[in-house]
């Protein structure tokens, strides 16, 4: 099941977030404070990460640049009031956000954001997939060849096969 965490200071707003949310079928799990946020990316895999900006004992920016450590993976949103473009290029060169959602929100638009995030995250991990299924099949292959080199390298000639005008093998070289 994909799991997403959300992080907000006000508990009313994380219930909103989570009313809005679970008819999608994700996980979601919610928290009012920093620390337990960051004790959840250690216990659980996150596709996707909203995140308060501005809370008491930090601001959203600094918590997503430790998810980002913990999980690069997980694409990272900000929900935040405060609109300003110092902020939002914050959020985006320090902690590579994926999105800067404002309060209030559009149901619409944050439950399309949210699956957006949780799409390319997928497309992220299934990509990394196909890249080491690649490398995997590479190193066979190399392996063949040098097994080969080897072989031909032994008893030359060995690596030749000979067909006759069908296709079939022959045995005996002409």
């Amino acid at each position: 099941m994909t799991r997403i965490l959300l992080l907000d200071d006000e508990a009313n707003i994380l219930n909103s977030l989570k009313r809005l949310l679970k008819p999608q079928g994700w996980q979601v799990d919610t928290f009012t404070r920093v620390d337990n946020a960051l004790q959840a990316l250690l216990e659980h895999e996150y596709a996707a990460i909203l995140s308060d900006y501005q809370m008491p004992t930090a601001d959203g920016v600094t918590y997503l640049q430790f998810a980002k450590q913990k999980q690069p993976d997980a694409i990272r949103m900000v929900l935040s009031a405060y609109g300003d473009r110092a902020s939002m290029i914050k959020a985006i060169n320090q902690a590579e956000v994926y999105r800067y959602l404002s309060k209030p929100w559009d149901d619409y638009e944050l439950v399309a954001a949210v699956k957006s995030a949780i799409e390319l995250y997928h497309l992220h991990r299934e990509n990394q997939h196909l890249r080491e299924e690649n490398d995997r099949q590479r190193a066979q292959l190399k392996a063949r060849e040098e097994e080969l080199l080897r072989l031909e390298a032994e008893s030359p000639g060995i690596t030749r096969v000979y067909r006759d005008q069908d296709g079939s093998v022959l045995l005996k070289n002409h």
